[in-house]
This record gives C-alpha cells, sequence and structure tokens, in this order.
C-alpha cells in the first residue's frame, strides 16, 4: 500500500461451499460500511464476490478475505489455499477472455480497481485490489455544490425533527419534545409501546419491507404515516439507524420529519456514471441504477423488460433477450425481449446445454460473429434474421440463474469487449433479478396452494362424473389455459375417448371439438409429468390452409363458408398443446389436455400447477367412475328385489309407491310384492329387513322369493311365515330380522273381496270403511328372524264396495320433524280424509303428507301398499 498507513483490519475465512460467498459479500459491505466507506461497497462487494467466488467454487478450497483500512481507500486481499497449482513463468501478463469463466474475476479487477495484483507462494495465492476514496474535504462526508437559494429543499420556519428510541422488545424507550409537538403524544403516553401501534404503514413505494423488518436493519430510510392523537396521520420520512450501548444491548434509533421535509434526512444520491465497466473512480453511482435507471422497477416482468432495453441499447444491437433458468438448471425460459417477433416473446424454453464446444453451453459468455456460419448456434434466433450475437450467463452464488444476450443484424458487431461489457452489467443486475424472481415464485407459490386448496374442495364435492369432467375443464380455462379438453379411457382395452372440451370463448367450443374428433387421441402414457402434442396445431393449420385455397381457387371452385371458422380454430390452439395423464390406483384413467393460442408457450410453474391438479383430478374422476358403478349395481339390485309389475285384479283398485332414501347408493330395506297364487286369488306382501347394503338385500330376496314360492305350494299364511322364519335363522351371522305384513286376498261374486292377513312385527294395515271410519286390519304378531318357534296366526278381513286397505313400512309412520313424529294416529287422519278417492289417489295423498310433515328430505325407504274395491257402477 506504499506510504498510506494502516488504520484498520479485519480478516474472515469462508469454508469451499456455495454459500461462502454470499457471506463473503456481506463480510465485506458490513466492514466497510462500519469504517464510513460507502462510496466503494459496491465495487468492492462485487470484486470479492468473484474472487471467493473463483476459490470456493472452482479451486474447491478455503477462501481467506483480509480487509486493510488506510487513509486513502481499501485494499482487499483474497486467498485460497491451492497447493497444486503450478507458480507461473515470468512473462508478460495477458488479459483472459470473457468467456473463461473462472477469469472474469480477474478482468473486473482491471475494470474497477484502482490497483490490482496476483501474489503467488509455494501453496497459496493472493489477489489483492486497491480501491482509493473518492476526494472530499477535509471534515466532509459528502458535499453538494452550491446551489441558488430558490433551489435549494423547502422546509418549515422551524424544522423538527423526532428522536425515537425502539428497544430490544421493540417498544419506544425515548421520545423526545419535537416527537410530542409533531405526534401530539407525551412521552409518558408513548414509553413503552411498540411504534407500530402508532404507525400507519404504507410501503415504500416498490419496498417490500414492514415496519418491524425496518427496525432491525442495521440502516434503513423510507416513508411511513404515524398516527397523531388527534386521529389524523402524517406522513413522514424516516431514517433507523441500529446501534449497540456499552452493555453490549441492541436498540433502534428513529429520526422522524414531515415527508416534504425528506431531505433534512435522505442520504443524497448518488451521481451516475456514464458508463457501466467505465472508470468510475472518481463517483460513487449505484452501479446497477446506472445500468437499470432509477427508479428501478419494482416488479419482475418491467425490471426483465427494463433489462433488455439498456442492454440492446448499450451495445447499439438491434434486439435482446433475457431468459431465466427453470429450477434444475437444465431449461431456460424466454421472459422478456426486444426487437424480436412475438413468437419469441414468452415463455418459449431452450436446452441450456446446446452443444458440446464452449459456446454451446448457456453457462458461459459466448460471441457468434456470424450465425450464417454456424446454423442453429442460438436457437432462439432461427429465422429472426439476426446475424451476430453475444450472450453472457446470470449467476448468483455460481450457480446459472439466467442468460442475457444482445443481437444484431449484420455481422461481426460483437467481440469479446463487448461481451466483458455485457457480462459486467449482468453481474450488476443478477442479484436483483433472482430476488424479484424468488418473489414472484413465492406469490405463485401462495396462489398455487391457494388454487389446490379450492380446487381440492369442489372435486371432493361432487361424485357425479359429467360434473367432474366439467369442474376439471372449468378450472383449467382459463386460469392456466386457454383451452382444455379432457380424455377418458373406460379399461385397459378401450381407446380414450374425448368427453368434454372447453374453450375460453364459447364460440370457439364447436370447432375445437370438431378438430379434435377429426385426429387419432393423445397416447395414454403413465409417465408423469407435461409432454407437448403437436397434433391439434398441425390439423389446424393444414385446415385452414385448405380453406384458404378453396376460398381463392377462382370462379369456378366453391366458396368455403368455413374458412371463418378454420381460421379461428387454428388461432386458437396454434400456441403450445401439452398432455397430462390421469393415473388413479396406477392405472391410466384419461389424459388432461391444455392448450394456448398461437406463438403463446405455458410457463414452468403453470405446468406444475397443471400436474398437482392432474393427480387431484384423476382421483376425483375415478371415484366418481367407481361411485357410478356402484349406484348402477345398487339400482340394479334394488329392481330385482321388487317386482317387475303389477298383476291386474278383478274388482280390486291396486297401487304401490317405493321411495328409497339417501342417494341410491345403498341397496334399502324395505319392499313389496303382489303375485297370483291359483285359483284365483293372490298374495300381497310388504316387509322391512334390518339394515341396508348386501346383508339386508341378501334377506330382501330370500323373502320376496320364498313368500312366492311357498304361497304357491298351497301352505296357509302362518306356514309361509313359520318356514320364512326358519329359513332366515339358518343364515346365521349373516341374518336380519324382518318385519312382515303377508296377505292373501280372494275376490268374491259380490264385488267385496276376503283377505287373510298376518303381521309378523310390522305397522298394521288399517282398513277404511265407507263412511270414513278408520280402523287396524290386523293384530300385532312377533317379528320374523329372532325366535325359533314361532306360533303365528292369520285373521280374516272381509273389504266392501268402497272401502280401502292401506299398507305402510315404518318409513311412513316414523317420519319425524324435531321431537314430533307421524305416527299410526297421523296415518289415521290422513286416510280418514281420503274417503271416496281411488287407490292411486289415496296412496299420493299419503305420501304428500309424509313429505310436507317434515322440512328435512326423508331419512329411511317407504313403501306405500293401497287396496280398494270400488263401488260399482250404476247405469
Amino acid at each position: 500500500m506504499g506510504s498510506s498507513v494502516i488504520t484498520a483490519r479485519a480478516a474472515a475465512t469462508f469454508e469451499p461451499v456455495g454459500r461462502s460467498v454470499a457471506t463473503a459479500r456481506a463480510f465485506v459491505r458490513d466492514t466497510l460500511q462500519g469504517w464510513g466507506y460507502a462510496e466503494v461497497v459496491d465495487d468492492a462487494v462485487v470484486l470479492t464476490s468473484e474472487l471467493v467466488t473463483n476459490a470456493v467454487i472452482h479451486a474447491g478450497t478455503a477462501a481467506d478475505v483480509l480487509c486493510l483500512r488506510s487513509d486513502d481507500g481499501v485494499r482487499i486481499e483474497v486467498a485460497d489455499r491451492y497447493p497444486e497449482r503450478e507458480i507461473p513463468l515470468q512473462q508478460a501478463r495477458t488479459m483472459g477472455s470473457p468467456d473463461r469463466e473462472n477469469g472474469r474475476g480477474l478482468l473486473l479487477c482491471a475494470t474497477l480497481a484502482t490497483r490490482w495484483g496476483v501474489d503467488y507462494s509455494p501453496t497459496r495465492k493472493h489477489v489483492w485490489f486497491h480501491l482509493d476514496l473518492p476526494e472530499r474535504p477535509v471534515g466532509t462526508r459528502s458535499a453538494g455544490p452550491v446551489l441558488p437559494d430558490p433551489l435549494l429543499p423547502l422546509t418549515d420556519s422551524r424544522v423538527r425533527v423526532a428522536v425515537v428510541q425502539i428497544d430490544a422488545t421493540d417498544a419506544i424507550s425515548a421520545w423526545n419534545e419535537d416527537a410530542e409537538e409533531l405526534f401530539g403524544y407525551g412521552a409518558e403516553q408513548v414509553t413503552g409501546k411498540p411504534l407500530g401501534d402508532l404507525a400507519a404503514w404504507p410501503h415504500t413505494p416498490g419496498i417490500g419491507t414492514g415496519l418491524a423488518e425496518a427496525l432491525r436493519l442495521s440502516r434503513w430510510e423510507g416513508s411511513y404515516g404515524i398516527r397523531c392523537a388527534d386521529g389524523r396521520v402524517i406522513p413522514v420520512y424516516a431514517s433507523h439507524l441500529r446501534v449497540r450501548d456499552a452493555q453490549g444491548e441492541p436498540s433502534t434509533v428513529c429520526l422522524l420529519v414531515r415527508e416534504y421535509e425528506r431531505a433534512v434526512l435522505q442520504t443524497p444520491q448518488r451521481p451516475a456514471a456514464s458508463e457501466p465497466g467505465g472508470d468510475n473512480r472518481g463517483g460513487a453511482a449505484d452501479p446497477f441504477e446506472v445500468f437499470i435507471g432509477s427508479p428501478a422497477p419494482d416488479d419482475l416482468d418491467g425490471l426483465l423488460q427494463r433489462t433488455v432495453e439498456r442492454a440492446r441499447d448499450m451495445l447499439d444491437g438491434d434486439s435482446a433477450f433475457l431468459l431465466l433458468a427453470t429450477d434444475d438448471e437444465t431449461e431456460l425460459e424466454v421472459r422478456a425481449t426486444t426487437g424480436l417477433p412475438s413468437a419469441r416473446q414468452r415463455f418459449a424454453r431452450v436446452p441450456v446445454e446446446t452443444g458440446a464446444s464452449r459456446y454451446g453451453s448457456a453457462r458461459m459468455p459466448a460471441v457468434h460473429e456470424d450465425l450464417a456460419a454456424v446454423p442453429g448456434a442460438v436457437p432462439l434466433l432461427e429465422g429472426t434474421g439476426m446475424r451476430s450475437v453475444v450472450t453472457v450467463p446470470l449467476k448468483v452464488e455460481g450457480r446459472l440463474t439466467g442468460s442475457l444476450g444482445v443481437a444484431a443484424e449484420g455481422p461481426n458487431r460483437y467481440s469479446n469487449e463487448e461481451a466483458l461489457r455485457l457480462q459486467f452489467a449482468a453481474d450488476r443486475i443478477a442479484l436483483a433479478v433472482e430476488s424479484a424472481r424468488l418473489g414472484e415464485l413465492e406469490r405463485l407459490r401462495r396462489g398455487s396452494l391457494s388454487f389446490l386448496v379450492e380446487a381440492s374442495d369442489l372435486l371432493a364435492g361432487t361424485l357425479d362424473r359429467d360434473q367432474t369432467l366439467a369442474l376439471m375443464a372449468q378450472m383449467t380455462v382459463p386460469t392456466l389455459a386457454t383451452w382444455c379438453a379432457v380424455y377418458t379411457i373406460a379399461d385397459q382395452a378401450s381407446d380414450p375417448y374425448l368427453s368434454y372440451v372447453l374453450h375460453e370463448d364459447e364460440d370457439l367450443i364447436d370447432g375445437l371439438k370438431e378438430l379434435l374428433v377429426s385426429i387419432a387421441p393423445p397416447d395414454p402414457v403413465p409417465t408423469p409429468g407435461a409432454r407437448v402434442w403437436t397434433a391439434p396445431g398441425d390439423a389446424a393449420h393444414r385446415a385452414a390452409l385448405s380453406a384458404s385455397m378453396r376460398e381463392l381457387g377462382g370462379p369456378g371452385s366453391p366458396v368455403s363458408s368455413g374458412i371463418d371458422t378454420a381460421l379461428a380454430t387454428a388461432g386458437a390452439v396454434g400456441g403450445e398443446t401439452v398432455v397430462l395423464p390421469l393415473v388413479a390406483r396406477n392405472r391410466v384413467i384419461g389424459m388432461l389436455t391444455l392448450g394456448k393460442p398461437t406463438d403463446d408457450h405455458f410457463r414452468q410453474e403453470i405446468l406444475e400447477l397443471a400436474e398437482d391438479l392432474s393427480r387431484r383430478a384423476a382421483l376425483a374422476l375415478d371415484n366418481a367412475r367407481l361411485y357410478s358403478e356402484r349406484m348402477a349395481i345398487s339400482r340394479s339390485l334394488q329392481r330385482s328385489l321388487l317386482p317387475p309389475g303389477l298383476p291386474d285384479i278383478p274388482g280390486v283398485e291396486v297401487d304401490v309407491i317405493y321411495r328409497a332414501a339417501g342417494e341410491g347408493n345403498e341397496v334399502g330395506g324395505d319392499f313389496y310384492d303382489l303375485f297370483p297364487i291359483r285359483d284365483g286369488s293372490y298374495g300381497f306382501a310388504i316387509g322391512d329387513v334390518c339394515g341396508t347394503g348386501p346383508e339386508a338385500a341378501a334377506v330382501t330376496g330370500l323373502a320376496r322369493h320364498a313368500l312366492r314360492l311357498l304361497a304357491r305350494e298351497g301352505f296357509g299364511g302362518p306356514a309361509v311365515l313359520e318356514r320364512l322364519n326358519a329359513a332366515i335363522l339358518d343364515e346365521g351371522a349373516r341374518s336380519r330380522f324382518l318385519t312382515l305384513l303377508y296377505g292373501e286376498l280372494r275376490p268374491q261374486e259380490d264385488g267385496s273381496a276376503v283377505l287373510k292377513i298376518v303381521c309378523a312385527g310390522h305397522p298394521l294395515p288399517l282398513r277404511l270403511s265407507q263412511d270414513g271410519t278408520v280402523r287396524p286390519a290386523a293384530d300385532p304378531q312377533p317379528l320374523l328372524g329372532v325366535m325359533d318357534d314361532l306360533e303365528l296366526y292369520e285373521q280374516t278381513v272381509t273389504l266392501n264396495p268402497g272401502d280401502v286397505l292401506l299398507c305402510v313400512t315404518d318409513g311412513v309412520t316414523e317420519r319425524r320433524e324435531g321431537t314430533r313424529m307421524l305416527g299410526d294416529d297421523g296415518l289415521t287422519e290422513v286416510l280418514r280424509s281420503c274417503t271416496g278417492l281411488t287407490a292411486g289417489a289415496i296412496t299420493s295423498r299419503v305420501l304428500r303428507a309424509v313429505e310436507r310433515f317434515a322440512q328435512e328430505p326423508a331419512s329411511d325407504d317407504m313403501a306405500i301398499l293401497a287396496l280398494r274395491i270400488p263401488e260399482p257402477h250404476h247405469s
């Protein structure tokens, strides 16, 4: 350092791991800011980052960083411990090429540092650089020009600076008189309270830092509002400094002035340098702001677009592009371009490695003097007319995060010098771009989680297959894609079937469906992830071309009325189309197809979200399929347990209503039957098996078929039920008890009918006489399937013309509304009002009364059987 006197030093060692680069940057930044050398912090951090990267990433050794302060500047030394490196021979030093990644640190040293050098020993290598401080008057940290009075900042006649101290518990510990005057609170009112209780916190424009985080930073400046004692909010400009006392206790000192007096506290803006990478040793411009401009865009897309525009202008190019790397660093995704066709605009992907040479990797700087000599070297620029291009990587802590390129229409426009300038700019903006990208990913992640939670709730809310298909499409359009098609596969031997199509423009749905039906469906590949499917776009373009040719074919050619539809469909599916397999229970049950319009591409995060959605949708679709199959089986079984039809009985009106409770996915236990026996007599039955499901269905089937068989063998009612009871008990653990009303009906010549009835534990049948009297038609007896030795008897009832016999299951009499129950009395009242009605009208009135008794749907099956003897017709 010549004759300069070293006044302070700081040293640290960093292990050979990737995070050490960021730690080294923080060490140098904190050290120089602590020394008051803010003017050279940025240059020092950039140089240290490159040199430490060379040591810990490329050489794979620990790095020793030494900071030395003198009266005219700062010297920083970076040493590695790589013993195998040969000591170079004494020869003329030559500059490295910018396409050599491990030599870029020395190029930057030559560009930014006042002085620099390399010292070798048998076991170590030291790279050092010295940065001079800008000249300034003695006793000043910074100075500005002399300004005329009218140009000076405007303040009140008495400038008040509130001084607020926040202790380690985030509570206010000091509150000066100016704070009392500005905000109206006395010190005793606010001491011990968090500053956040007083702050109305609109973030500083473009800043995402909250007040709690700002109070923990070593330094912070920005704007927020303080709510005064009278309820008003005063905008203030604040300067925070984190300090510690002699005992080591930290606190934050906050200086606050009115917003329009911010010049009192605001750190002066540093003048911009004329060119990034130029000689800025005499100034202190923020390198990022020099390239991007101030204020910098606060969103990722704006930042990327500003970057490509500045890069194009800096190298006097005709176009520029910026690509961001995917998480696995295998592909680059186009995020911003200028001067290129629309097809290159958004989310197109290119591989990181395009060839074996050093120019075939986006990880290294590359200069192509004439792309015509190396076709395909830069896939993004094919067919654009660009001849020469320079590309450089964006890296953060040695990890590839993107690629920045500038291209020109003429050949031989760029050399290594332009690559160095562009790399310098890329290094300055890489961290800001990565920070903005991570912020965007975090917002996307939160949005994705919210989307998936809502999608899961919607899919779990239905077991209807058609509704599930509609939900799948409606959730993806337009949130994830412009159009969507769902293919389903019934079984392994079946071909995919187009089950649902949706487009954000309803007018295009029919044309899109017609197009997809005309082409072969995608192959049902079980491999997870999205794969590109080009068939729809190719078919649409062929159809549009054919329609255009017919339109222009000449006077003798028929004019195609569908040319507009063909062109619209081609535009709708002309972009990227991807297929995601719908895999459930280790079987491909369909495919979810997503598409974009012409020249559009999917971004990687959207495809990952679509893949998550497809897994949930596949399971929901398969559940709906299983539920549909179960319902079909249940309905088929239920139909098999009921008679296929009712016989016509001379002189008797018969009507039956059966209502199964629930959603139809369980077989009910209620049943009825009416069948001829012999010699003009008929058997009728109505019963209720305990429970539902397959076991109840087995007993129901046993009962109905046993009744018919035994009755036709000539057994009377008691004998039929006693034998049925024995058959039920023989089922053992599978048996279910059964309530049953069984009877035999024989019409008489005088117009009446004689009934012999046995009521085994079932709700009693009710007889409605012509005069409106209602009474039970049988006595209760034990139910079936409980006791071995039953002694049952039958009772004879004669129905005269106009009389009615009503038989129901307990789903009617046990209908409830809160603590009320319809019961036998309620049913008696309903039947009493049915005098003179036909059998069909009676069953309908009973059902209506049951449904109106309670607001909730019925929770039990119901069967209603009415037998009526009509009055004779007199002419």
